[in-house]
């Protein structure tokens, strides 16, 4: 009863006239961060700490809080329409969202993707109001160890699981991997696959690379079909938008899956980008389609966003109770606290009450007015889609241009982007898929910095993954779900064997 009851308190700081106009523009304002490839929430809200030093503190981390929670919305936008993820976390949605928006639903898309965005961040605040004492102490047993197993049972999820070719997506990750060593060693900072190139130094961006991966490469796709002057036939309209709504129910159980799966990523530092590529890898494995995953499906859009945005939002739980951010924007806005002179942790309920409330209760509100303010504009993204694709074109390669370039203010980058964009090209004619390579790249760092960091705690004794508890029962899920495709061969192999004699 006592979190009911500071909850409520939290809620009336929210809904004051001056926080919730804050929370509005921060809502509009993130969004429009989040449908910019390469700037992203964390860029967001590091630019516009300065506009909060004449706030109050509660009503400023309400705004830097609602532009990370619009950034999450806006980042779905791009990627479903023009194949360009917004944000990291955005990546997966492209797999099925993008071929929805060809075949004429993007108003369908952005309706899945918006409100299961809505229930993963509504289970992530749930968590976050009545579990957060219990959840603390949880993430004080992840060390190194734990976070490497985590990360394999990610890959091992997404390789290996819903009839994907196994040897094309080794292949894939092993590249994805080769280019997130290019650069500085973690570890002993010696320059790696480098070949004496300066520009090669900074290593290769992950935003950079997902912009041509997935923009730029579907426009040369598109430029080599040859290039359509039609624009796309989209259904639109309120009524699209409640009929799609009345679907969603069907799915519950990759709902309850991806907002599980989401949580629990998202209070450890690892945050929405690994979760949404596991939810659905897990989502694809255990669908009764799997074949349909990629080609346009809707539980193909539910998995990563539900999952992305529950992690999201519970990144806010270590954040506030041990003063660990669980991801880059959270590293941002607890910059912002210290300087206000707020020190989070445990103590911090105590001493500041108001504060910690008032930003839960926030969070209630600012994802229940940002759900309804897109979903009102549902039909008018989707119209975007109706555009002669000779317009089109030239305004996806300029955005992709500023996204790449927005990254590090480098010109090379812009190079990166065009480089990958034929990789993306080539992968999609040769069949191989681009998630696991993208998966690796993202996530490699911080695999081989985790498997470091443990090997150096055992003395180089790689049992560490498998001695302590909860590393070794990942690590064992990763194992079984990497051989599970050579598992199914078998079995189907061994079935076939004892058919024979009966059927002669």
């Amino acid at each position: 009863m006592e979190a009911v009851y500071n909850l409520l308190i939290g809620l009336q700081t929210a809904l004051s006239p001056f926080n919730l106009t804050v929370l509005v523009a921060g809502l509009f304002v993130g969004t429009f961060v989040g449908v910019l490839p390469g700037l992203g929430g964390a860029n967001g809200v590091a630019i516009l700490i300065p506009v909060t030093f004449r706030l109050p503190p509660t009503s400023a981390v309400i705004l830097l809080a609602a532009i990370y929670w619009g950034a999450l919305f806006g980042g779905v936008i791009t990627s479903i329409l023009f194949n360009i993820p917004g944000e990291p976390w955005s990546v997966a949605t492209c797999f099925d969202g993008y071929p929805m928006a060809k075949k004429g639903k993007a108003c369908e898309a952005l309706t899945t993707a918006f409100c299961s965005h809505f229930f993963g961040a509504m289970v992530a605040t749930l968590i976050l109001t009545f579990a957060a004492p219990i959840v603390a102490e949880f993430t004080l047993m992840f060390g190194p160890p734990e976070t490497f197993a985590v990360m394999m049972l990610t890959f091992s999820a997404l390789v290996s699981l819903g009839g994907m070719s196994p040897v094309k997506s080794v292949v894939s990750t092993l590249l994805g991997f080769i280019m997130a060593a290019v650069g500085i060693d973690i570890v002993t900072g010696r320059l790696r696959l480098t070949f004496g190139s300066t520009e090669l130094m900074g290593g290769f961006s992950f935003i950079v690379a997902v912009i041509g991966l997935f923009g730029l490469g579907e426009v040369f796709m598109t430029v080599e079909e040859g290039l359509r002057l039609e624009g796309v036939s989209v259904r639109m309209g309120v009524r699209t938008v409640f009929q799609t709504m009345a679907q969603l129910p069907r799915f519950w159980r990759t709902y309850i899956r991806g907002a599980l799966i989401g949580c629990w990523m998202g209070i450890k530092p690892g945050g929405a980008t690994p979760a949404s590529f596991m939810s659905y890898g897990f989502a694809k494995q255990f669908s009764k389609n799997p074949e349909e995953f990629g080609t346009g499906t809707i539980e193909g859009v539910i998995a990563p966003e539900v999952a992305a945005h529950a992690a999201g939002v519970s990144a806010t739980l270590p954040m506030i109770t041990l003063g660990i951010p669980g991801s880059p924007t959270m590293a941002v806005i607890l910059g912002g606290l210290m300087m206000w002179g707020l020190q989070p942790g445990p103590m911090l309920f105590k001493e500041n009450p108001e504060f910690v409330w008032g930003l839960i209760g926030s969070i209630w509100v600012a994802n229940a007015i940002g759900v309804v303010m897109v979903l009102c504009f549902v039909p008018f993204f989707a119209s975007i889609l109706r555009a002669p694709f000779s317009i089109l074109m030239p305004s996806i390669v300029f955005v992709c241009a500023i996204g790449a370039y927005a990254v590090n203010n480098r010109m090379i980058d812009i190079w990166y982007m065009i480089l990958f964009g034929f990789v993306g090209m080539a992968f999609k004619k040769l069949d191989y898929p681009i998630a696991p390579m993208v998966l690796a790249l993202v996530l490699g760092d911080m695999a081989e910095s985790a498997m470091r960091q443990s090997l150096v705690m055992s003395q180089g004794s790689p049992l560490i993954f498998f001695n302590r508890p909860i590393a070794g029962i990942v690590n064992g899920l990763a194992v079984l779900f990497f051989f599970w495709p050579l598992v199914t061969v078998l079995r189907d192999r061994i079935r076939k064997k004892l058919r024979a004699p009966v059927d002669a």
